[in-house]
């Protein structure tokens, strides 16, 4: 964001720098693999022997390619479930990767994902359960300070940048704990005492984002059914009740207009109808054009779309997710391949001096066009210059300033005049309206209700192709 000294004033609460960066992947991964892929269990119990964790084939280079492919722009790992199993070699207990067969004890898949992801470009983020149903000391306050927060020191000082820390509300339960088949309850409002553990991630990984269904960061979206609301305002205001794993799920879903805290939507859902693979499931994963509508629906809506892809016992994604996801990446990158709006003349009302419309249509989040203070309905004319045809459009806000509209419109120009075709209350960093093909030679954006005098930074019209034919029943 540019830092004249001519900008609007911020509106609200805004993002932090790494929020910035956060926002601008949009899509990633999250990769759930453990005990629990060679159990066929969702969750294991934590009894789980180290030996059964023995991937014949593992390719951090295939699995990371194949989320390359798909345009996901990083990967989060399970480095730990809530059966207590550790994926790295850590000193904390001996339930890891060191027990098992897996290179003969001298394995390290937490590190080979890791580097993976940073010759390719990905970045990488680790998910740490906080709930461990094999450790003896859960449901004490060792467990906190001499187990939980060691394997976060861990894994923030021995595998290099890391993006985001996921914290789930896994709050206890029954489990193996050391022996004692038993149920522990703990406190959920104060055991982790959360505020002290992720002030440790500040202090060893300064530019991750912390998330969990409160933040600090990143707010869980409210489902996994891989969707945000309709809004889905990136602000929300957390109570002096709110905890990890308390938080009403329809306020996740929409956040809250007036919220006092930047803390964004994120939409977690699988690719298949568990977390971890299963064989039986091969024939249920989600098609390129499933993984579309999740789009739209997801990062369309302002929010990132996490997209769960559990490699196989092999170690490897799956031939059936690998060829969905490369068909939905290839049909992605061709339908934002091309901004139909580039190159039109565009005549603004109230531009603040200094300031230029033609900012919308560079394609950076970097720059923006700004109206004057007074001015919270702008309008914004584009001539294409000869018909254009599109399906999708795009509009964001310049966020560092803040989420300023509360509602915004876009039209088209038709031989009796203007015709509306797309309308929102959020914007925000992204929204996306898939609309019936239409061919226009002009196109207007209306703000049509503001809190501060707005502030865009992009604006896109694309043609969406047909989406291939796909079946998972004909793939081996």
């Amino acid at each position: 964001m540019s830092t004249r000294n001519d900008l609007p004033a911020p509106y609200g609460p805004i993002p932090s720098p790494r929020q910035l960066k956060w926002h601008t992947l949009e899509t990633y991964a999250f990769l759930h693999f453990t005990t629990n892929t060679f159990t066929d269990k969702e969750w294991g119990y934590g009894d789980e022997s180290p030996s059964i964790l023995n991937p014949t084939q593992l390719s951090a280079k295939q699995i990371v390619s194949t989320l390359k492919s798909a345009g996901l722009k990083a990967a989060i790992l399970t480095c730990k479930h809530h059966d207590g199993f550790c994926l790295w070699p850590t000193k904390t207990t001996k339930h890891n990767i060191s027990a098992s067969p897996y290179k003969n004890g001298k394995g390290d898949i937490v590190g080979e994902l890791a580097r993976e992801c940073q010759k390719q470009g990905l970045k990488f983020g680790v998910y740490l359960s906080p709930w461990d149903r094999n450790s003896a000391l859960y449901g004490s306050p060792e467990y906190v300070t001499r187990i939980y927060r060691e394997q976060l020191r861990e894994l923030l000082t021995n595998y290099g940048p890391i993006f985001e820390t996921w914290h789930d509300g896994a709050n206890g339960g029954d489990g193996y704990y050391g022996g004692k088949r038993e149920s522990r309850q703990i406190d959920r409002t104060t055991y982790y005492d959360w505020p002290t553990t992720w002030q440790l991630i500040r202090e060893l990984q300064p530019d991750a984002c912390v998330w969990s269904d409160i933040g600090w960061d990143a707010r869980w979206v409210g489902t996994e059914r891989g969707f945000a609301g309709d809004p889905c305002w990136h602000t929300i205001t957390i109570g002096p009740k709110d905890g990890v794993g308390q938080m009403d799920e329809k306020k996740l879903l929409s956040g809250m207009r007036s919220g006092k805290s930047w803390i964004p939507a994120e939409v977690d859902f699988s690719i298949r109808p568990g977390w971890f693979w299963h064989e039986a499931q091969n024939k249920f994963v989600k098609s390129p054009a499933q993984l579309m509508t999740h789009y739209l629906e997801s990062v369309g809506r302002g929010a990132s779309m996490l997209l769960n892809v559990p490699p196989d016992r092999r170690g490897l994604v799956h031939e059936i997710d690998a060829s969905s996801l490369k068909v939905f990446g290839a049909h992605l990158k061709k339908t934002f391949a091309k901004n139909l709006a580039v190159g039109a003349k565009l005549t603004a009302s109230n531009t603040r001096p200094g300031s230029d419309p033609k900012h919308l249509l560079d394609g950076s989040w970097e720059t923006a066009w700004y109206v004057d203070d007074s001015v919270l309905t702008p309008e914004l004319t584009l001539e294409l210059g000869r018909p254009k045809t599109f399906n999708i459009i795009r509009l964001r806000e310049a966020i560092a300033l803040g989420q300023r509209i509360d509602e915004a419109a876009v039209d088209i120009w038709q031989s009796s005049g203007w015709v509306e075709v797309a309308k929102a209350q959020s914007i925000g960093s992204c929204r996306l309206w898939r609309i019936p093909q239409t061919t226009t030679t002009k196109v207007r954006i209306r703000v049509t209700k503001a809190a501060a005098c707005p502030a865009l930074s992009d604006f896109g019209l694309f043609l969406e192709p047909p989406m291939p034919t796909w079946s998972a029943v004909t793939l081996p």
